[in-house]
This record gives C-alpha cells, structure tokens and sequence, in this order.
C-alpha cells in the first residue's frame, strides 16, 4: 500500500523563519525606495494578479468582471493609501519577474510561500493558509480516498508554476505527474479522461465544487502540506514592503479580512483570526 506523503515540511520552516527575520529588518528599517518612490510620484499602485484564479482574483469570461478576495483587498489597500489602482495580468510561473522587472509593484493574488519565493521575494504576514487537496470524477474508479493517488498508472495533473509542482515531484513514488500548461486546463484534462486526478488548493477546488456536478473532492486523512500565502513585493525597499505588511496586520484586526473571505467562501482558510 502507498501513503503519500510531503517531503516540504522543514522547507516549509525555512520559510516560515525567513519571513520572521525579513518583517524584522522591514520594522527596524523603513528606509524608502524606488517602488515607494514611484508610487507615490505616480499616485498610482499597479497590483501583478492571476485572473484565473477562483474566489482570489478572478476574470468573468462573458463580463471581463474582476471579482476575488484580493478584487476587495488591493482596493482596500488603493483606499488606505490614497492611491489609483492598475491591474497586472501575472501567474505563478512569471511572479517573481514580473515583480523584479518592475512590472507591478506588489502581487497580490495569494501568493503561496514556498522556499524558492521567499529566497527571492519579500512577504507581508500570511492572511490565508491552504493545504493541498485532490479532485477527480464521480465515476472514478482510480481514485477514491487519499491514498490512491500514489499507484502505478495514476496520472496526477499539476498546474504549472504553483506550488503543488515541486510538492508532489518530491511526493509521488510510483503515479505519473503530468504538468499541464496554458492553454490546457486540470479541469480539462481530467473531464476528458487523460488524467486521473489534479492537485489544487483550497480556493480553487471551490470553482469546481461550485460549478461542476461531475467533480469529487478528496482531501488529505491529515495535514499533508499546509502553506500560508501572503502578499509580495521585490526586495529593496523596505518602506513599501512595511506598508504592504502593516494592511495586512490592519485588515486581519479591523474585520475587512474576515468580511471579504466570507463574502468569496474563503473563511475556512483566514489566518489571523
């Protein structure tokens, strides 16, 4: 019998401390910089999201309505800072440039922490933490509990560019991984029979659970590998990087961040509560 299993936990920590000392150096020294500098001469906040994603930041097809947690809170931020407001379209795969070449000034769009982002990137404080879930078919006869999911001849779908992708090639002993990329979607792939199950998020599974009768959620039996997910800004500017730090404290105690996760179903996974 195979137990899948996440390989990240002390990664995870490494993390974890390197937040804690960079929000150290960011209170100890709030010294301006070219991000803080050109926001506030452009009276202008371009904010990097991924217009894909499902009760964080994301596009309506028919609309081109944006609508997400992050829709609500990089206004409340606009707001707080007196600030004009610009979206960026961005992604998991091309956040980190997308923030160093100065394409946006902060992502906001639940930006997992994992090692490789926090070695590159600086983070506010979590306000959201999601482990990793399953979804497959009703009729799947491959997949039916957790443990499943590592067997010969399983596909398992990763998206591109997230976190799941380094999680579960570190995790899967004996199924295939399959990462697929744009235009291919997980949802796709598996309706149409050429994976067995997609590895995802809490707020992504949500879309499928909320608008197809042919999905299964399979959860974990315990945590497999829970990740906060924070705001980001390139590093080297310590006075932006503290206000961005300083919504988040601000949101998590005056009750917007609570108020802006229910309204979008996310209250499960609020941290700061």
């Amino acid at each position: 019998m195979s137990t899948l299993m996440s390989p990240f936990r002390s990664l995870f920590a490494m993390a974890a401390l390197g937040l804690g000392l960079a929000s150290q150096t960011a209170t100890s020294s709030a010294i301006a910089g070219p991000v803080a500098d050109r926001v506030q001469r452009a009276q202008e906040m371009r904010v990097c999201i991924w217009t894909d994603y499902y009760g964080i930041s994301a596009r309506n097809a028919r609309t081109g309505q944006l609508s997400g947690i992050d829709i609500d809170l990089s206004a409340a931020l606009a707001s707080d800072l007196k600030l004009g407001l610009k979206y960026v379209e961005s992604s998991f795969a091309s956040l980190i440039d997308d923030l160093k070449s100065d394409k946006c000034d902060v992502a906001m769009f639940a930006v997992g922490m994992t090692p490789q982002r926090v070695a590159a990137l600086r983070f506010s404080r979590p306000y959201l933490a999601s482990d990793i879930y399953a979804v497959t078919t009703k009729s799947s006869r491959a997949i039916t509990r957790w443990e499943d999911i590592d067997r010969p001849g399983v596909r398992v779908a990763v998206q591109a560019g997230t976190f799941m992708e380094p999680v579960m090639a570190a995790a899967l002993k004996q199924a295939t991984m399959v990462v697929i990329r744009p235009p291919d979607t997980r949802e796709r792939e598996l309706e149409a029979g050429r994976v067995d199950v997609f590895m995802t998020d809490y707020p992504y599974s949500r879309r499928l659970l909320d608008n197809a009768d042919w999905a299964r959620l399979v959860a974990p039996p315990t945590p497999f590998h829970v990740l906060p997910y924070a705001y980001a800004v390139k590093p080297g500017d310590d006075a932006w990087a503290q206000q961005v730090d300083d919504f988040v404290a601000r949101i998590q105690q005056d009750g917007r961040l609570q108020w802006a996760a229910k309204r979008h179903g996310l209250s499960e996974i609020v941290r700061g509560r």
